[in-house]
């Protein structure tokens, strides 16, 4: 049996539009664009806003990810000096009816006296979120990141009195993304931190029943910093931002 010509499909399918047009379904100038933009890439948004029906990263914010060779504490000094977890991952709240989603770090004076301490970047990552979803959650950052293991990996920031990086962004691991806040007064200051095992941006909440995609976030910054204790270092990522040269990994 014969295939079709490529000229004769695109003729047929000419037809099919002026059939379409012809009996008002679509106006004439709508069915033409269409034809004529049937081989264009998809357009990106707009204004580029967070669609969370369809959350998962595009193709150019997953190509635009970086590595991340090192993952260290986001709060306090490089090894988290100075910073007490109040309340563990998955640690379950009654009052809030569910398990804890992430890890809330605290600056060891308590109360508000961490107000506006600096949050830095676990890895290097691409900000893929930032904004406030709702006035419990208070301003959130979200960094998309792909580990040493392959596996891509989400941090997220929130309860934050500032925001200091903007989506699209690329970020150096240790890199300032905000300061510690308070969630619009509805907590002492903190920081709620998650890890996730994701690759779409899905905010969802602080406690459930049901783990998902979330991580122990201490346990996967200590598994993934592979570094001694002691050891400092700057982002690869910064280095090359600030026009150094390459530099090995950690």
């Amino acid at each position: 049996m014969l295939k079709p010509s490529a000229n004769l499909m695109f003729l047929l399918t000419l037809a099919g539009a002026a059939l379409i047009v012809a009996l008002g379904v679509m106006p004439l100038e709508h069915g033409v664009a269409r034809l004529q933009n049937a081989d264009e890439p998809l357009a990106m948004p707009a204004a580029g806003e967070l669609d969370h029906r369809f959350h998962l990263l595009s193709a150019w914010q997953s190509a635009s990810v970086p590595d991340s060779p090192r993952f260290d504490p986001p709060m306090g000094s490089e090894q988290g000096a100075l910073v007490y977890n109040a309340q563990k991952f998955w640690e379950m709240n009654e009052k809030r009816g569910g398990h804890h989603t992430g890890d809330d770090l605290n600056g060891i004076g308590g109360m508000n006296t961490d107000l506006g301490d600096p949050i830095h970047a676990a890895a290097d990552g691409l900000v893929v979120y930032t904004g406030e979803p709702s006035p419990g959650w208070g301003n959130i950052v979200v960094l998309a990141h792909k580990a040493p293991d392959g596996r891509k990996l989400h941090s997220m920031y929130a309860h934050l009195h500032r925001i200091d990086v903007t989506r699209g962004s690329l970020v150096a691991r240790g890199a300032r993304v905000g300061a510690a806040g308070t969630a619009n007064g509805y907590y002492p200051a903190h920081l709620h931190f998650e890890m996730r095992a994701t690759e779409g941006v899905d905010i969802g909440a602080g406690y459930a029943m049901f783990p998902l995609n979330r991580l122990d976030p201490a346990a996967t910054v200590a598994a993934l910093r592979r570094a001694a204790p002691d050891r400092h270092s700057v982002s690869p990522l910064a280095l090359a931002v600030a026009g150094a040269a390459p530099v090995s990994r950690p």
